[in-house]
């Protein structure tokens, strides 16, 4: 067992293999969508530089940083750095990424909400050179 393991929340999971993440990605599915809950939720662990696809959320998404530290943007709007213990709300609709900073590795529990079947809507990568730019801050 490595060390993060030891120490991680949750089990790593299994590697995110969709095409909406660039770098290395693992997810731990926690609790699916049910007859009570309106919503999935997972661990998603980043490696050094793994980030997400830009994408929406019709009905919004709860961010809870359990580990590390990475970064959060909306469309237009200046990066915000995220470490372990932050919580991150994003609005419905609202075009954004999340992922690790390039030094440091990050693990985040999402709370995706459903609008009838529908919890995300991926859009086009970050690109490298944005991501470079916000590694600078």
């Amino acid at each position: 067992m490595t060390d993060n393991q030891s120490t991680a929340l949750f089990p790593k999971g299994d590697k995110l293999t969709n095409g909406y993440f660039t770098g290395d990605a693992y997810l731990k599915p926690l609790l699916a969508r049910d007859k009570n809950n309106d919503f999935a939720m997972g661990s998603v662990s980043f490696e050094l530089g793994a980030r997400t696809n830009w994408h929406t959320h019709p009905k919004g998404q709860v961010l809870i940083v359990t580990e590390g530290a990475g970064f959060y943007q909306e469309k237009g709007k200046p990066a915000q750095p995220i470490k372990k213990g932050d919580v991150v709300n994003i609005p419905e609709n609202t075009e954004h990424w999340h992922g690790a900073a390039q030094a440091t590795k990050m693990t985040h529990i999402a709370i995706t909400n459903f609008e009838g079947g529908t919890n995300v809507i991926w859009l086009k990568p970050v690109s490298d050179e944005d991501y470079n730019e916000v590694n600078k801050q």
